[in-house]
């Protein structure tokens, strides 16, 4: 008898740990990233913008006056 045939058989790769292991990171990363993912748009999605403030992609800044605006205000408040 030889070490060939009195070797068992191997098993298969679903019954070993590792596999399962190394798995879990990436798996529970996507995870956190649906759920991330989720909570912005069901929390920011209708948020207003407020008057005077521009949106431009994912930047949203202050809006400059206008000058007949910002001229009629000086113009006010002497």
């Amino acid at each position: 008898m030889t070490l060939a045939q009195s070797a068992p058989p191997p098993k298969p790769w679903y019954y070993e740990p590792w596999p399962w292991i190394l798995m879990a990171g990436p798996f529970v990363a996507m995870i956190g990233c649906f759920i991330t993912i989720y909570f912005a748009y069901s929390n920011f999605t209708h948020e207003p913008i407020l008057e005077g403030v521009v949106k431009r992609g994912l930047v949203i800044e202050q809006a400059a006056p206008k000058t007949g605006e910002a001229a009629g205000a000086a113009r006010a408040n002497p």
